[in-house]
């Protein structure tokens, strides 16, 4: 089979503009929510979420959305996405069909996105099940808790499918199978990544090969429909950010290209954007096998906004600066996924971050990448599988031998040919005061005599002139930039002596500016 096309941007739709309308909603209107934000851009692949776990169509085979509590939903927002599928449906009105056939009118190939273990249950536990109230729910979840994690994994995650199990894999196989038979798709993404807990945590990379199992038994179905059909039928796949994570999940990535078991590949984090793919081993890794890498983007970036510029304009610098970089390690192209917008408010981006020329001279900012694990709340254990190498937040230690933590950052510009206006170095400190002795290195070389700016936008009085979080910043030259690894070393040299707590290094950032914003 020849290999997929260079898409630039894959767009993943999750379903959401069945609830962008009144009931009922039109085709024509549906058709306009999901094909608006990709008119005129660099999208050249259009990802659809195809159900979670019930039918969005008339099967035979599988239960339908909505079908489990009797169409009576928990929320309006819930109750107007199904309705409005559903009313389609009643109308003789296939969605999916309806999607593909204005994909090939526009241009755009389209495939049908499974995700393999989705797990919005809101934390619920296996002993809830009975009298769990939820839309995607489905019966055959309810009447089989012995197929699921339950306390083997992260507790959020409970209610997640038992890969391990071979009914588990024939149900997802099934559901996999008729989306693709049913529709002229041009192929079909496994999201393992939504979400990614598919094996009792302590045994996923021994059990590694029950998830090669499905991944094989879905390229061989797929393989038929080319044969079937007389067309490619592509395989695609969104993993783990890095491959040792892979590992740790069950995602036997050498085996799956040593196999020919996937087309497309999509490192990916699982809950936000991970700043940090290992882009460069997974284009490695597929070298030669005409397997293309598309690293992913979420919905939005992970860290806390903190400023300096307004968060919509620093979401857009920090965008383009991650793209860049991944255009730099070997990328084909960008996957997008939960950029839900209209018409204009992902426009910009869809139109640079899909090739290296549009993302010339655009402001950017390249940033240290944030790792946290929330244990309480919503989410919770959520984030394991995540930006496992997160270099900040960080408290600074006084060490004996001067060292301190060491923050890479990787510059895929070249500054030389595109001068910048501004290039700004800066790093934020938390507790930090006046009195403190914090030494900044550049590539060994110690940047001294900052600019101080006290993070003061959060007073809501407006009156005061200091904070407790400051940005030490300076002006760097393009001489000091080149293309390629930087390391950022702050080292603690001597804490205010009046002050207990920890000075907490949380954010190193690179700033080019060239007025873009």
């Amino acid at each position: 089979m020849s290999a997929p096309p260079r898409y630039r941007i894959i767009y993943n739709w999750d379903g959401g503009p069945h609830g962008y309308s009144e009931m009922p909603q039109s085709m024509e209107a549906f058709l306009e929510k999901v094909y608006a934000p990709l008119a005129d851009t660099q999208v050249g692949a259009l990802f659809w979420s195809a159900g979670q776990h019930a039918a969005h169509w008339n099967s035979e085979t599988l239960e339908k959305i909505g079908d489990v509590h009797g169409r009576r939903y928990e929320n309006v927002q819930n109750c107007v996405f199904v309705e409005n599928l559903r009313a389609m449906l009643e109308r003789g009105e296939d969605p999916q069909e309806a999607i593909v056939a204005r994909g090939r009118a526009v241009g755009l190939h389209v495939y049908a996105s499974v995700r393999m273990n989705d797990n919005h249950f809101n934390g619920a536990q296996v002993k809830d099940l009975p009298g769990l109230h939820h839309t995607e729910l489905t019966r055959r979840r309810i009447d089989h808790p012995e197929w699921l994690l339950g306390d083997r994994t992260p507790e959020w995650f409970a209610l997640s499918w038992n890969m391990a199990v071979p009914e588990v894999r024939e149900y997802r196989l099934a559901h996999i199978e008729e989306v693709c038979r049913r529709y002229d798709w041009d192929g079909v993404e496994l999201d393992w990544q939504r979400h990614a807990f598919h094996l009792p945590q302590d045994e996923a990379y021994r059990l590694r090969y029950v998830l090669t199992d499905l991944q094989r038994a879905v390229r061989r179905m797929t393989e038929t429909l080319s044969r079937e059909r007389g067309k490619p039928f592509y395989l695609a796949a969104r993993v783990a950010g890095s491959l040792e994570m892979c590992r740790h999940i069950g995602y036997d990535i050498p085996a799956w290209v040593d196999e020919g078991l996937v087309d497309l590949l999509i490192p990916a984090g699982g809950a936000a954007t991970d700043p940090s793919l290992e882009v460069d081993r997974f284009v490695e890794v597929c070298r030669g096998r005409g397997i293309a890498v598309y690293p992913g983007f979420d919905g939005g970036l992970p860290d806390p906004f903190v400023g300096p510029e307004d968060a919509r304009t620093k979401d857009r610098m920090r965008t383009r600066a991650i793209a860049s970089r991944y255009h730099g390690a070997g990328a084909d192209g960008i996957y997008v996924f939960n950029w839900h917008a209209n018409r204009e408010t992902r426009r910009e981006l869809l139109c640079q971050v899909g090739a290296p020329e549009t993302l010339r001279r655009t402001d950017k900012i390249h940033a240290a990448t944030h790792r946290f694990t929330p244990r309480e709340g919503e989410w919770r254990g959520a984030y394991d599988n995540d930006r496992i190498w997160g270099e900040v937040p960080v408290a600074l230690k006084r060490t004996f031998t001067g060292d301190g933590p060491e923050i890479s950052l990787e510059i895929a510009e070249d500054l030389v040919a595109d001068r910048p206006e501004r290039l700004e170095l800066r790093i934020r400190l938390d507790q930090w005061v006046k009195g403190d002795d914090v030494r900044v290195l550049w590539d060994g070389m110690e940047k001294e005599r900052p600019e101080v700016r006290y993070c003061t936008l959060n007073d809501p009085h407006r009156l005061s002139d200091v904070s407790s979080a400051v940005w030490l910043c300076w002006r760097m030259e393009v001489s000091e930039v080149a293309t390629g690894s930087h390391a950022v070393k702050v080292v603690l040299i001597e804490r205010h002596p009046q002050v207990a707590s920890d000075i907490v290094l949380t954010d190193v950032e690179l700033v080019i500016a060239y007025g873009t914003a």
